[in-house]
């Protein structure tokens, strides 16, 4: 099994690597060669098992805490998606389990398949990047400009330093109605929009700028976008719950129902579904976690064999660096993908935001993992797939402590009253010892401290930095279940087992 995910230096889920025997010596001692590796594989497997469970109970208790009606996501490393759950439930009565199958609305994730579906063009000499747009779409001409400019080029599109206005002229993101222009109605309204600003000069979002590289797509393809799209990028990576659409029929069923934003009241309003019919290519396409899991591990198995899937290896690497960086070099962009550092590491992706739904797909090349969320209300899905990355870099970073004869982690995991100073808190099995974890916070595993057995019901706190603190003790009821933790002389009742 490969690293879990690296922060500048690579990372075992244990922190630890099993090296190479060499010369005669490999082949005397191979039988324990191959029971330390296997020793190695099942710990690591015992890691991302713990750090899932914690990453389970941090995202349903988020959930809770934040009124989340529905959330999916899922974990892959290399090609394989080796967790994926859904919390919650997707339809109006709040029946339907959600599950890794469930379909959202991606919204602005559908510009990485519109840019591999350009990219598959320019590999085949059908377009030049820094050719004038008008070059294959005489149609979009902006109103005259008297500011001294570049043209505007696919490239400044695909990285949003066209200088295009962010959208087409219709107010397609005012509800309750959303009414998304046509294609031919995008078509006839461009020429009146003046450009924002001066072409290549700024960053700035543009839906308008991506409708623009779909409408390339069909222009030189000669296929419908949608159909095209499907042929040769959906159908060969098997994704068979992305759409570039909304599955109206499927709405309420496996397609999540949307929700607004949190209400002071703590309630959400219902969300009208909505068409986004000429504005697909920037923002119609709807998908599960687990097909976003399929494509971020094609697009880790691309780099790593080499060998053109969809895509030339190559193509794939240029998409993925920075081709446009704002002046304050606060931003950087490539072809389609988002590309930024975060914790020292490259992190390349898109996010997508809609009436009633929010999705976040984040892809580490170099460490071959990526993480998808999707959930069906207006909060922050890019906090979850952070944190989920967080617990399972820090489970990798945990050393282990000693078995202790007789202590079954098992019986003190619960959830602990956290009245009046906070909220309740899930104590959990993690490695060899228990740890916190806080279902109302941003950063599940920020400072986390854990308990280290000491024997019987005694166990000694370390902090985050690996200090060992003062003792905790757990108490017992008469039938000898865990019933509270005392430390520091005062105790926190458990509330119930997990």
């Amino acid at each position: 099994m490969k690293a879990i995910y690296r922060a500048g230096a690579a990372l075992a889920v244990m922190g630890m690597m099993v090296p190479p025997t060499m010369g005669s010596a490999r082949e005397h001692h191979a039988p324990a060669a191959s029971q330390q590796g296997q020793a190695a594989d099942e710990a690591k497997a015992a890691a991302l098992a713990e750090a899932m469970r914690a990453a389970e109970l941090w995202i349903e208790g988020r959930r809770q805490y934040r009124r989340i009606p529905a959330i999916s996501a899922a974990v892959v490393q290399g090609d394989a998606t080796v967790w994926s759950k859904g919390f919650g439930t997707t339809d109006r009565a709040q029946l339907q389990p959600a599950t890794p199958d469930t379909i959202y609305s991606i919204c602005s994730i559908s510009k990485l398949f519109t840019a591999v579906a350009l990219m598959q063009q320019w590999e085949q000499g059908k377009v030049a990047l820094d050719a004038p747009i008008q070059t294959y779409l005489p149609w979009a001409r902006l109103a005259a400009d008297d500011r001294e400019s570049v043209p505007v080029t696919l490239r400044g599109a695909l990285t949003h330093s066209a200088g295009l206005p962010r959208e087409s002229d219709f107010p397609y993101w005012t509800g309750p109605d959303y009414p998304f222009p046509s294609q031919a109605q995008v078509r006839a309204t461009i020429g009146k929009q003046a450009p924002l600003y001066p072409a290549s000069t700024t960053w700035q979002y543009s839906n308008l700028g991506l409708t623009l590289v779909g409408e390339t797509v069909e222009a030189v393809s000669g296929q419908a976008y949608a159909d095209y799209v499907s042929a040769n990028i959906l159908d060969p990576l098997g994704l068979e719950d992305t759409r570039p659409g909304i599955p109206a029929d499927l709405y309420g069923e496996q397609m999540a129902v949307g929700w607004g934003a949190l209400e002071a009241d703590g309630s959400r309003p219902p969300i009208k579904l909505f068409d986004p019919a000429g504005i697909t290519p920037a923002a119609g396409f709807s998908a599960s976690v687990a097909d976003l899991a399929k494509f971020a591990g094609w697009t880790l198995r691309l780099a790593e064999s080499g060998e053109a899937e969809v895509l030339r290896a190559s193509t794939l690497r240029e998409m993925q660096r920075v081709h446009y960086i704002s002046p304050d070099w606060q931003t950087s962009w490539g072809l389609g993908f988002s590309v930024r550092q975060e914790g020292g590491t490259t992190v390349v992706g898109h996010g997508g935001s809609c009436p009633g739904y929010r999705s976040a797909l984040m892809i580490a090349p170099d460490e071959g993992m990526g993480v998808a969320v999707a959930m069906n209300a207006m909060d922050d899905p890019g906090t979850i797939a952070r944190g989920i990355v967080a617990l399972i870099k820090a489970r990798g970073e945990s050393k282990p402590f000693d078995p202790v004869e007789g202590v079954d982690l098992a019986q003190y995991a619960g959830v602990y009253s956290g009245q009046p100073w906070g909220a309740d808190s899930m104590l959990i099995p993690w490695a060899g010892g228990l740890t916190w974890i806080a279902p109302d916070t941003d950063e599940p595993a920020r400072n986390l401290y854990r308990l280290k057995p000491l024997g019987g019901d005694r166990f000694r706190a370390v902090t985050d930095k690996g200090e060992e603190r003062h003792e905790v003790v757990f108490e017992r009821d008469s039938n000898g279940t865990v019933r509270a933790i005392r430390q520091h002389s005062n105790t926190s009742q458990r509330l119930r087992g997990l």
